[in-house]
C-alpha cells in the first residue's frame, strides 16, 4: 500500500484537490507552514559544508534566463498576443521549486547539487525580475530595489528560515554530544508527505483560478495549458541533457547512505546528475511565478504558471511510478 501510494501520490493529490477545492480553500494559509517544514526536514539530510557550485549550475541557469527571454519575443512577434508571451514567460522564468530536492533525492538525485541550485536559481530571479519585467510590462509601477526587496521577502523567509534552522540543529547537536547530526529514518520520509499535502492544497488553487477564467480566457488558457505541456517536456528533458553531459560528484555522507536516502545509493554520476539538472530546470516555483504574474504582468499571464502546475506534477508523478516499479539491476 505505501509502495503505491508514494508512487501515485502526486497525481492523487491533484485529482484530491480539484474535486474537493471548495473545501480545500480554507487550508491555503497553512501552505507557507507545509512548505517551512518540508524544507526544514529536507535541510536536515544536507550538511551545508557539503554544498558545492557545479558548472552545470550556472549552465542551467543560463538557459532558463536565455529561454525565458527568447521565448516571449518570439510568441509576441508571432501572435502578437501579450498575455499569452507572458503566460510563456513565467513558464521558463520560475525559480526551482523549493520542493525540488524532495523528488530528486527520491528518484536518486543529489539533494545537496539541487539544493544549491534551488537557492541560486531563487535569488537569481529575485534580481533577473526586476531588472527585465518593466521592459516587458512599462505600465507596471515597478523600480528595481522596492521590486528586488519585495521578491526577496517572499523568497527568504521560506528558503533561510529552514536552511538556518536546520543547520542550527546541527550545531546544538554537535556541541551537545560531540556527533555528527543525522536524521532519523522514520522522519526522513516527512517531507515528501508534506509535499503532497501542499499539493492537494495548491490544486485546489488552481482548480479556482480556472473555473474563474473558464468563460473569459477560455482560448487563451487552452493555448497556455497545451504551449506549458512542450515547455514542460523541454526543461525536464533539457535539464536531464545538461546534467548528464557535466557530471558532479555529491559530498557528504548523507548523500551515500541507503538508509538516509534509499534512492540515492551510489550510481553512476552521470545518472545522478542527469535526475538532479532535470528536477532543477523542469520543476518549478509556481506559486511564486503565479504571484509574481499577478503583480508585475498581466494578471491573466498567471494562467501560465497555473497550468504548469499540472504538467510539472504529473510528470513527477510518472518519473516516481517508473523508479517505483524499476527491477534492481
Amino acid at each position: 500500500m505505501r509502495k503505491f501510494f508514494d508512487s501515485n501520490a502526486l497525481w492523487l493529490s491533484m485529482l484530491i484537490g480539484a474535486v474537493f477545492y471548495p473545501w480545500l480553500l480554507p487550508l491555503k494559509p497553512i501552505l507557507p507552514w507545509l512548505i517551512f517544514f518540508m524544507l526544514f526536514f529536507t535541510f536536515c539530510k544536507v550538511n551545508p559544508l557539503d554544498l558545492r557550485l557545479h558548472k552545470w549550475h550556472g549552465v542551467v541557469l543560463a538557459a532558463q534566463l536565455i529561454f525565458s527571454l527568447a521565448t516571449y519575443l518570439l510568441t509576441l512577434y508571432l501572435s502578437g498576443d501579450p498575455v499569452l508571451a507572458q503566460g510563456l514567460l513565467m513558464c521558463f522564468i520560475m525559480p526551482t521549486a523549493t520542493a525540488a530536492p524532495i523528488i530528486a533525492g527520491k528518484m536518486g538525485g543529489s539533494i545537496q547539487n539541487l539544493t544549491t541550485f534551488t537557492l541560486l536559481s531563487n535569488f537569481a530571479t529575485a534580481i533577473i525580475v526586476p531588472a527585465t519585467f518593466p521592459l516587458i510590462n512599462p505600465a507596471a509601477d515597478m523600480t528595481f530595489w522596492p521590486a528586488f526587496l519585495l521578491i526577496l521577502s517572499r523568497i527568504a523567509p521560506l528558503l533561510l528560515g529552514p536552511f538556518f534552522s536546520a543547520w542550527l540543529v546541527r550545531i546544538i547537536y554537535k556541541w551537545r554530544t560531540k556527533n555528527e547530526f543525522v536524521l532519523p529514518v522514520k522522519i526522513a520520509v516527512v517531507p515528501f508527505y508534506l509535499w503532497v499535502a501542499s499539493i492537494t492544497v495548491l490544486s485546489a488553487t488552481v482548480t479556482q483560478t480556472v473555473i474563474t477564467n473558464y468563460q473569459s480566457q477560455m482560448t487563451n488558457m487552452l493555448i497556455l495549458l497545451a504551449c506549458s505541456f512542450f515547455v514542460c517536456l523541454l526543461q525536464f528533458g533539457l535539464g536531464k541533457w545538461i546534467g548528464y553531459k557535466l557530471p558532479a560528484p555529491s559530498k557528504g555522507r548523507d548523500y551515500q547512505d541507503v538508509l538516509i536516502n534509499p534512492a540515492a545509493a551510489p550510481k553512476n554520476m552521470n545518472e545522478v546528475s542527469s535526475i538532479t539538472a532535470g528536477q532543477a530546470f523542469g520543476q518549478k516555483n509556481t506559486s511564486l511565478g503565479v504571484w509574481m504574474a499577478h503583480t508585475y504582468l498581466d494578471p491573466l499571464s498567471a494562467l501560465g504558471a497555473a497550468a504548469y502546475i499540472i504538467w510539472q506534477n504529473l510528470f513527477n508523478s510518472a518519473q516516481l511510478f517508473f523508479v517505483a516499479h524499476k527491477k534492481p539491476k
